[in-house]
Parts: C-alpha cells; sequence; structure tokens
C-alpha cells in the first residue's frame, strides 16, 4: 500500500478536477493507486448524478463550434439547476467540449453522443466530472450538427442564446458572419431566405399589402402597371421583417444602408440556414 502524500493528491486533484477532500478519500479507499482512485471518483460521479436525477434544470447554457477547414459545425444546449453554475468556468468548459464533440461525431441522437468517446472517457462521463465538482444534475438536453458549408457563430455574453449560420461559399469571412450570427440572436427571423417562405405565408402578405393599398384612396386611378410596381415593394418590405437575407443589418453603423444579402454576397457568401438555440426554450 502506497502512502498518500499531498503530492498525490494534488496531482489527481489536477486530473479530475475533483475537491482536494474528495481526492484524499479516493487515494485512501483505492490504497494510493492513482488509476483506480480515478475510478472511484467516477463512480462517486456517476452515483450523484443518479441521486439529482429528479432534479430540475432550468438554467443552462448555449455551446457552438465550428470548424470550416473540415466544414462542420454544431450547437448544443446544456442545462443545469442553478444561474451561477451555468456561468462556473467549469460548465462553459464543458459546454465548448460537448458543443466540438458534437460537430466531430456522427450520431445525430443524445443518448447516442453521450456514449461517444471524450478526453480518455466518455461525453457521460466527461459531464459526470464537473456534477462531481459542481454537485448539480446536469443535462445535454438538445445538440444539432451541420456539415459541408462555410460557417460562423455567435453566444450571447451569457450563454442563454447561441446561433450558428450556414453559408455557401469559397471561404468565410469570421467578422462578418459573425454580424450576421449576432444578428439573427438578437431579431430571430423565421427564414433565412425568401424562397423558405411557405407560399401560403407569402399569399397572406400578398393579401395584407392588396387591403392596405386598397383603403389608401392615393391609389385611385393609378395605372395598373404602376399599382404593381407599388405592390412589389410593399411585399418585399413585408418580406425583409421575416426573412434573414433581405433584413437591414443590425449594426446599421458598420454596415449602413445594407441588408444581410447584400453584406454576405459582397464577401462571395450564400445564406443557406441558420439555427438559433435558447436556453428552455420548446425546440420545435
Amino acid at each position: 500500500m502506497a502512502a498518500v502524500t499531498p503530492q498525490m493528491v494534488k496531482q489527481l486533484r489536477d486530473r479530475t478536477d475533483q475537491p482536494m477532500g474528495l481526492c484524499k478519500q479516493a487515494l485512501d479507499e483505492s490504497t494510493g493507486d492513482m488509476e483506480k482512485a480515478i475510478e472511484w471518483l467516477q463512480k462517486q460521479n456517476s452515483k450523484m448524478t443518479a441521486k439529482r436525477e429528479g432534479n430540475e434544470t432550468a438554467e443552462g447554457r448555449i455551446g457552438v463550434f465550428a470548424d470550416n477547414a473540415a466544414k462542420v459545425a454544431a450547437i448544443v444546449e446544456m442545462r443545469c439547476e442553478s444561474a451561477p453554475s451555468a456561468k462556473s468556468d467549469q460548465f462553459v468548459a464543458l459546454t465548448a467540449d460537448l458543443a466540438k464533440a458534437a460537430a466531430t461525431t456522427k450520431t445525430a441522437d443524445v443518448a447516442s453522443l453521450l456514449v461517444e468517446p471524450l478526453g480518455g472517457g466518455t461525453v457521460q462521463t466527461r459531464i459526470e466530472a464537473v456534477v462531481g465538482v459542481i454537485r448539480e444534475k446536469m443535462v445535454l438536453h438538445r445538440f444539432q450538427k451541420l456539415e459541408d458549408g462555410v460557417y460562423g457563430s455567435y453566444v450571447h455574453h451569457d450563454g442563454s442564446v447561441g446561433v450558428l449560420i450556414e453559408c455557401k461559399g469559397e471561404s468565410a469571412n469570421d467578422e462578418l458572419l459573425r454580424d450576421v450570427a449576432a444578428h439573427i440572436a438578437a431579431l430571430n427571423p423565421p427564414y433565412a431566405v425568401t424562397s423558405d417562405v411557405p407560399a401560403d405565408v407569402v399569399e397572406k402578405e400578398k393579401g395584407l399589402v392588396k387591403a392596405d393599398m386598397d383603403a389608401d384612396p392615393k391609389n385611385a386611378g393609378k395605372p395598373a402597371n404602376i399599382l404593381e410596381k407599388i405592390a412589389e415593394g410593399k411585399l418585399r418590405t413585408r418580406l425583409s421583417e421575416i426573412v434573414l437575407s433581405e433584413q437591414p443589418m443590425a449594426n446599421s453603423g458598420k454596415y449602413p444602408n445594407t441588408s444581410v444579402g447584400a453584406a454576405l454576397k459582397k464577401a462571395g457568401l450564400e445564406p443557406v440556414r441558420f439555427v438559433r438555440f435558447k436556453v428552455g426554450a420548446v425546440a420545435l
């Protein structure tokens, strides 16, 4: 039996990030064997996870990862019990690690991702290790992976909202794509491009435009071709309220009189789709 020294306890803490007292107990229980002590800690963390299974996870954080060289990206929503824990360094790092794991795996659902390898263990044991430190229930609530595009991302400073934007193009413009992702986070447009708008929504908007024009006495007696052009302009204005590519860039000081679509086009990019996660929002 090896004598447990303070240096051994520190080494175990450095490897696992677990509390010093728990590391000392793990080494005592494992007769000084470092690898057995790590296994003992993992079992304790699993027990902690099971013990807190019924607790509510109303707080959390969005994490994103994008690798334009590999043409992969992912966005995840991690949940925990309290707001302070959601802002902790350990939880922020965990969320980032899980976003990267989601981007680099071929799995498509949470259950499969949890058993994927990560850091010498699995995604699940990585989560449990942080549970062991913070002593709260933590759940990988959802994720989405994107492939074969050009990507930009943004996460709000408190982690409550995150966005991935996918474009077509030869190369990424990181600053512009981040600005577009921040625009999406703030304005939450329902559609990326006009062709995404369902036909029934377009017809409804056309009907509203027609009703407005019919009620305006200034349009009385105008030629049909003029009325048609006015209607087209009004429809574009209405669609700009719900279509990302038609909206004026939110940062008008940086992008004066420029739509999102025009800003991207100038950089050789074309919007394809985006994913916006908000902590606690119902997934559609």
